[in-house]
């Protein structure tokens, strides 16, 4: 999502490839009457741009769980008519579209994955490893389940699991032995410093806490299974011609979108053994063979913006 500070002082933000991401929806100097959705809101910047192009009975409508994000972006979204801000996970956007009496997204969704720079910055949300606070980062401040309930509850099977596969760290099993072994851990200033002492010490550009920060996010928000299984619900959802847009910042996030594409648009998804084909067919137009990256003009600008991943689809 957005990933640098911005002018907004309560809600920092810089929003990545903005401009490429929205323009895979609606074509720059172009206007359209369809309905959209942003499924990620954060600070509300592309939201903004999708709003700044619809005429007519053009509508986007947007999720989040984050109040603070829900505040911003209301601000800045607040002198469009034909912006409807949702207060759900887009894990539910087809249940959302019911109520409202859509039942089709004629022209296109997108997805700014990951945590927002304010969610990662604001100490008391507890996602850094470099400041104390709580163990926390939930995205949805009203949800129970949090990293403290991962870290001091799970199985060490568990945590080995989500380490090596959420956070793709090679010292995973020392890592949950460690914590185990040192319960509760109340902090994140606790749990970093365990992470420290508890793995060799290596040349590395980023932290020893950074992946195993990233797979408990990633597990306390179900972030890849909210994806994945959204993603599988959404595609029937579109209609034809209408757009994916997909902004990922981790290799577990482009992989997944990456190969739900690559189903989505094969002629035929159905077991070898089946005589007859029995699904849809193909269902997408992949428009980016390969992913569109952040020119060095924005990552000079917001150096996160370097691991950003855009990846673009047509309903067919």
């Amino acid at each position: 999502m957005e990933n640098s500070p911005g002018k907004n002082i309560d809600f920092k933000h810089y929003t990545v490839m903005l401009n490429e991401a929205v323009d895979a929806l609606i074509p720059k100097d172009s206007v359209s009457d369809k309905i959209f959705i942003d499924a990620t809101l954060g600070g509300g910047g592309h939201s903004a741009l999708i709003a700044s192009r619809l005429m007519g009975n053009g509508r986007l409508i947007s999720f989040d769980v984050d109040d603070d994000a829900i505040r911003a972006a209301k601000k800045k979204l607040e002198k469009f008519e034909n912006v409807t801000i949702i207060k759900d996970s887009y894990a539910n956007i087809k249940e959302n579209l019911d109520k409202l009496g859509i039942e089709k997204i004629t022209g296109g969704i997108i997805f700014d994955l990951g945590a927002s720079y304010h969610q990662l910055t604001k100490i008391e949300r507890g996602f850094s490893f470099t400041k104390d606070a709580k163990l926390d980062m939930r995205f949805n401040q009203e949800q129970e389940f949090s990293a403290w309930d991962v870290v001091n509850k799970y199985p060490l099977s568990d945590l080995v699991r989500i380490f090596s596969e959420y956070g793709e760290e090679r010292f995973s099993k020392r890592i949950a032995k460690a914590i185990v072994e040192n319960r509760p851990l109340n902090t994140t200033l606790q749990l970093s410093e365990l992470i420290v002492n508890s793995t060799p010490k290596i040349k590395s550009k980023i932290h020893p806490a950074t992946r195993v920060f990233q797979a408990l996010r990633i597990e306390v928000n179900s972030e890849l299974l909210n994806f994945e299984n959204t993603l599988n619900k959404v595609v029937t959802l579109l209609d034809a011609s209408a757009i994916i847009s997909v902004i990922s910042f981790h290799s577990l996030e482009d992989r997944l979108a990456k190969m739900a594409f690559k189903s989505f648009a094969q002629e035929c998804r159905c077991d070898r053994n089946v005589p007859q084909c029995r699904c849809e067919g193909k269902l997408i137009e992949i428009i980016t063979k390969k992913p569109i990256m952040a020119s060095d003009d924005e990552i000079r600008e917001n150096p996160p913006s370097r691991s950003a991943k855009l990846r673009v689809a047509k309903r067919v």
